[in-house]
C-alpha cells in the first residue's frame, strides 16, 4: 500500500457522526496515527476512558480516507453486549446483507476479500475476544483491509501496533509568565478546549490574563482528560473559574482516600463524573441511572416509558423506588442536557438523546447500586416490545419507510431488549415473541440471519414454539423459496412443461380468499401481508412449472391489494413475480413494464437486494426484447450491487452458469462487446442504475457518460482501486425517453464489427413466438459475412423513429420537440444510430432509411 497522507476530508467515510463541537489539538498525535496506519494493518488506540480515543480515530479517518478506494467505515461497539454480534455489527456498518443462515463472519470475509478499505472498531474493551477473532480472520484472508481499533486494552494479536492516546497538555505556571493569553491558549490544547466549551455555555467567555492561571491549574488538576475538562467547563455557567478550582481541590483531597490500585487518570475521570453527579438534583440522578439502560440513543417517549409511572408518588429525595411523573421526566432530561450529561441530537427532525459511553457506564453502576437494574431493563424491554407489536400491525400500509427508519435508529435498543430476554431467567418466551414479531424487519431488511440468531437463542433458552414463531419462520421460508425459484426460472434450470404434466406431479392449491373489506383503505392488518405473499408464492410456483398464464391474475390481484393500502414491500414482490410470469410467457415488453413499475417504488430503491433482483429481471427482459447492449449494462449494475452488499445468496444454485437471457445477449453482441457493456454498468451507482433503467435524463445519464464519476476522478475498480476512465455516451431504449451508456471509440469499433457479423436470421421469429427457451433453441451462432447486413438491423423502435425523422431532414432540436424528449436524448439516439449502422453522417442515415422504406 502506498504511504497514507492526510490533508483532506473524503467523501468515503461512512457511519461517523457529525461533529457537534470543534476538534481541538492532536496535530502531532494524528500524524503519528497516520504513520502507524501506513506501516501496519492493525493499530489500536489505547488509553483511559475520556481521553479522546474515539474522537481522534474519527479525525484521522477523515484524513486518510482518500487512501482507501472502498471507503472508511465506523463500527460502534459500545452498544453491544453479546460477543456473537461483533460480525453482525461490522456487516451492518458496511451494508453487507445476510439473507441466509451462513455465519456472518464467513459472509463478511467474502465481501472484504478483494477490497481496500479501513474499518474503525470503536470501543472494543468489553468484546476483546470477538474483536480479536474478527480482526485476525479478516486480516489473514485479505490484503487490502486495515483495522483501526479503539480500546482501553490491546487486542493481543500478532502484528498489532499500539498507540496510547495522551491527555491534552496543560501549561505549568512558569510557562504562563509573563501573561500572554492568546499565545497560551493557542499553544496548549487543554486551555483551548476549556475556552471553546465554556464559551458554548457562557457566550463571550475567553481565557485572558485574569483567568489563565486558574484555567491552567484546573486543566492540570483534571490531568488534561478532554471529557473531564468538558464536564468542568459546563460549570462556568454557575461558578467562576477560581471557584471551580477551589471546589475541585476539595474533591481531590477526598480522592486520595480512594482505591490506591486504580490509575490516577481513572481516578481523575471518576472524580469529575462524581462531581457532575453530585451537582444533579435527586430526580436527575435517578433518571441518569434509569436512562443508562438505553443504548445508541432514545427519544422522550422512550425515556418516559422507562422512567415514568402512574403511581408517581415519590418522596422528596426521589428514592422511594417508585417511578416519577412524565412531566418530571422531561424536566430531568432537560437538566441533564444542560449539565452535558446527555447529548441532544436530531434525526430526521426528531429529537433524541444519548449518554456518552463513560457516563452510561457510571449510570449503570448507580442503577445496580439502587437494586433496580433488572426491573428497569424489563421496562425498557416492554417499551420496545410494544413498539415491535405496533410496527408489525402497521407494516402492511403506507408507513413502511418510516417504520424501517425507526427500527434502524433503535436497532441497538431492540438488540438490548432481546439480549435481556435471552440472558434473564423466565424471559425467553417474551424474547421469542419480540424476535418473531419483527419478522418483517429481518425479511425485508435482508438480515434473516440475525432474526434466526435471536429466535434460535430464545428456543435454546427455554422458549416454546408458538404462533408468532410459526408466522415468522413461514415468512422467511416463503421469501427464500420465491427467490430460489425465480433465480431458477431466469437461469433456465427448470424445463418448460405443460400444465397437464405438472398437475400429474403435484396439483397447485388455490390461494386463500381475500378477507372481507381487505381492499378498503385503512383496513389493513398484519395478516394481509401473508395473504399477498401466499399469492406471490403460488404464482412463482406456477411460473416455475410452465403455467405463467395462471400466475398473472394472481399477481395482479396481489398488486391491487397492496395499492389499495399504499403498501410497497409486498407490492415489489408481486410486481417482480408478475414481470417474471410475463417473461416466462415470452411477453418481454410487458415484463420490462412491470419491472420498471417496481423500480419506481421508493422501497425497491432503498433496499439494495430488492433493487438488484428487479434490475436483473429487467436485464433479462431487455436481452430477449432485442436490446442486448442495454441488458449487458443492467447486468453489470446488478453484479456491482450484489458485490457491494455481500453477494447474491442464490448464486450457489448456478455457479458459473450463464442464464438464458445473458447467454442470448452475449451471442448477439459477442463476448468482447458484452464485456464492455457489463463493465460500464458496473461503474454505475445504484441511483444512476435506476435512472438508466427508467430512461430518465439527468444525473443518471450524466454519470453514465463518465463511468459513474462526479468529480472526474472515477471510482475504484473492484480489484484494488485502479481508475478506469472509459468514456460514456448516450443510449436509447425500446420506445421510451432514455439515454445512457454509449460506446467509446474502441467500443464503437467492436459494436460495428458485431453489427456486420451478426445475421439475426430466425431469432426474431422465435422471439415473436414467445418463451426464452424457444428463443434460445432457435438462435444460431453468428456467421461472418464480408458485407454489412442491411436488413434487418439491431435498432430499437425509438431509434427507428429517430432515423425516420433524420431522413425527413429534421435537426436534433426538431426531433426532440417532435418526440417530446430532451435535446441531449435526441442527440444520443442519433449517435447510437450512427454507431450501430457504421455510418459517419446523417446523410448516410437518411439514404439508408429511404432505401429500407422502399423495400
Amino acid at each position: 500500500m502506498t504511504s497514507i497522507v492526510g490533508g483532506s476530508e473524503s467523501r468515503r467515510t461512512s457511519g461517523f457522526p457529525a461533529e457537534l463541537t470543534s476538534f481541538v489539538g492532536r496535530r502531532d498525535e494524528a500524524a503519528d496515527v497516520r504513520r502507524l496506519l501506513s506501516a501496519g494493518r492493525l493499530l489500536t488506540l489505547t488509553g483511559p476512558g475520556g481521553v479522546g480515543k474515539t474522537r481522534l480515530a474519527g479525525h484521522v479517518a477523515g484524513q486518510v480516507a482518500r487512501a482507501f478506494p472502498d471507503g472508511v467505515w465506523l463500527v460502534p461497539l459500545a452498544a453491544l453486549s453479546d460477543e456473537a454480534f461483533v460480525p453482525h455489527a461490522v456487516g451492518d456498518a458496511l451494508g453487507v446483507r445476510n439473507e441466509t443462515v451462513r455465519p456472518p463472519l464467513e459472509i463478511l470475509v467474502d465481501h472484504l476479500r478483494e477490497r481496500r478499505l479501513l474499518i474503525v472498531l470503536d470501543n472494543c474493551e468489553h468484546l476483546l475476544r470477538s474483536c480479536a477473532v474478527l480482526a485476525g480472520t479478516v486480516l489473514a484472508a485479505t490484503e487490502g483491509v486495515r483495522i483501526l481499533a479503539t480500546s482501553r486494552h490491546r487486542l493481543g494479536l500478532a502484528g498489532e501496533q499500539l498507540f496510547e492516546v495522551p491527555p491534552l497538555p496543560a501549561p505549568a505556571p512558569e510557562e504562563l509568565s509573563p501573561p500572554t493569553s492568546s499565545s497560551a491558549v493557542e499553544s496548549f490544547p487543554a486551555l483551548r478546549l476549556f475556552a471553546d466549551r465554556a464559551a458554548a455555555v457562557v457566550p463571550g467567555f475567553t481565557v485572558g490574563e485574569a483567568n489563565q492561571q486558574a484555567v491552567a491549574r484546573l486543566c492540570r488538576r483534571l490531568d488534561g482528560l478532554p471529557l473531564a475538562i468538558e464536564l468542568a467547563a459546563v460549570r462556568v455557567r454557575a461558578l467562576g473559574v477560581d471557584q471551580l478550582v477551589e471546589r475541585l481541590d476539595d474533591r481531590y483531597q477526598l480522592l486520595t482516600c480512594g482505591s490506591p490500585t486504580s490509575a490516577p487518570r481513572h481516578r481523575t475521570l471518576r472524580s469529575a463524573v462524581d462531581w457532575s453527579h453530585e451537582l444533579c438534583t435527586p430526580q436527575e440522578q435517578l433518571v441518569w441511572a434509569w436512562l443508562s439502560v438505553f443504548v445508541g440513543g432514545f427519544d422522550l417517549a422512550a425515556a418516559e416509558a422507562v422512567c415514568a409511572g402512574e403511581d408517581a408518588g415519590t418522596g422528596e429525595d426521589g428514592r422511594s423506588g417508585e417511578r416519577i411523573a412524565p412531566g418530571a421526566v422531561l424536566d430531568a432530561v432537560a437538566g441533564l442536557v444542560d449539565k452535558s450529561v446527555l447529548v441532544r441530537e436530531e434525526h430526521a427532525g426528531q429529537v433524541r438523546y444519548r449518554l456518552l459511553v463513560s457516563l452510561r457506564d457510571y449510570g449503570l453502576e448507580k442503577l445496580h447500586a439502587l437494586g433496580e437494574a433488572t426491573e428497569t431493563r424489563r421496562r425498557h424491554r416492554d417499551h420496545f416490545a410494544r413498539l415491535g407489536a405496533e410496527y408489525e400491525q402497521a407494516w402492511f400500509g403506507p408507513d413502511q419507510t418510516e417504520i424501517t427508519e425507526r427500527i434502524r435508529i433503535d436497532q441497538d435498543n431492540f438488540r438490548a431488549a432481546l439480549d435481556f430476554c435471552l440472558t434473564t431467567p423466565g424471559e425467553a418466551q417474551a424474547g421469542l415473541r419480540l424476535a418473531a414479531r419483527l419478522w418483517f424487519h429481518w425479511v425485508a431488511g435482508g438480515i434473516w440471519g440475525e432474526g434466526r440468531h435471536w429466535m434460535d437463542g430464545a428456543l435454546r433458552a427455554g422458549a416454546r414454539p408458538d404462533v408468532a414463531l410459526t408466522r415468522a419462520m413461514w415468512a422467511g421460508a416463503l421469501t427464500s423459496l420465491v427467490h430460489s425459484r425465480s433465480a431458477a426460472v431466469l437461469a433456465g434450470l427448470d424445463p418448460v412443461r405443460t400444465a397437464a404434466e405438472a398437475d400429474e406431479e403435484l396439483p397447485v392449491p388455490a390461494p386463500p380468499p381475500v378477507p372481507a373489506g381487505a381492499l378498503a383503505p385503512g383496513r389493513a392488518r398484519a395478516s394481509t401481508a401473508f395473504v399477498v405473499l401466499t399469492r406471490v408464492e403460488l404464482a412463482c410456483t406456477l411460473v416455475s412449472r410452465g403455467r405463467a398464464d395462471e400466475a398473472i391474475p394472481l399477481c395482479a390481484e396481489a398488486v391491487a391489494l397492496c395499492e389499495a393500502h399504499g403498501e410497497q414491500w409486498a407490492r415489489s414482490w408481486a410486481l417482480r413475480t408478475l414481470a417474471l410470469a410475463h417473461w416466462s410467457a415470452g411477453q418481454y415488453d410487458r415484463a420490462a413494464e412491470h419491472a420498471r413499475a417496481c423500480l419506481r417504488l421508493p422501497y425497491t430503491v432503498s433496499q439494495h437486494q430488492s433493487l438488484a433482483r428487479t434490475l436483473d429481471l429487467l436485464a433479462a427482459a431487455e436481452a430477449l426484447a432485442g436490446d442486448a447492449e442495454r441488458a449487458g449494462v443492467l447486468r453489470g449494475a446488478v453484479d456491482r450491487i450484489w458485490h457491494d452488499i455481500g453477494g447474491n445468496p442464490m448464486e450457489a444454485l448456478q455457479p458459473g452458469r450463464a442464464r438464458a437471457a445473458e447467454h442470448h445477449a452475449r451471442r448477439v453482441l459477442g463476448d468482447h462487446a458484452y464485456a464492455l457493456a457489463h463493465r460500464r454498468g458496473g461503474r454505475l451507482t445504484p441511483e444512476q442504475a435506476v435512472a438508466y433503467a427508467l430512461g430518465e435524463p439527468g444525473e443518471g445519464t450524466a454519470a453514465a457518460r463518465t463511468g459513474g464519476r462526479r468529480d472526474g476522478a472515477g471510482p475504484a475498480s473492484r480489484t484494488g482501486g485502479r481508475r478506469d476512465g472509459a468514456a460514456f455516451g448516450p443510449s436509447a431504449d425500446d420506445g421510451r425517453d432514455a439515454s445512457g451508456p454509449g460506446p467509446s471509440a474502441g467500443e464503437a469499433s467492436a459494436v460495428r464489427r458485431n453489427v456486420r457479423n451478426f445475421s439475426p436470421g430466425p431469432r426474431e421469429d422465435a422471439l415473436a413466438a414467445g418463451g426464452p427457451a424457444r428463443a434460445l433453441a432457435s438462435t444460431k451462432a453468428p456467421a461472418p459475412v464480408t458485407a454489412p447486413v442491411v436488413d434487418p438491423v439491431p435498432l430499437t423502435r425509438r431509434e427507428l423513429q429517430v432515423a425516420a425523422l433524420v431522413a425527413q431532414g429534421r435537426t436534433n432540436k426538431q426531433i426532440a420537440d417532435h418526440l417530446v424528449i430532451a435535446r441531449r436524448t435526441a442527440e444520443g439516439h442519433v449517435e447510437r444510430i450512427l454507431v450501430k449502422l457504421g455510418f459517419h453522417n446523417r446523410s448516410q442515415v437518411a439514404a439508408w432509411f429511404s432505401a429500407r422504406a422502399g423495400l
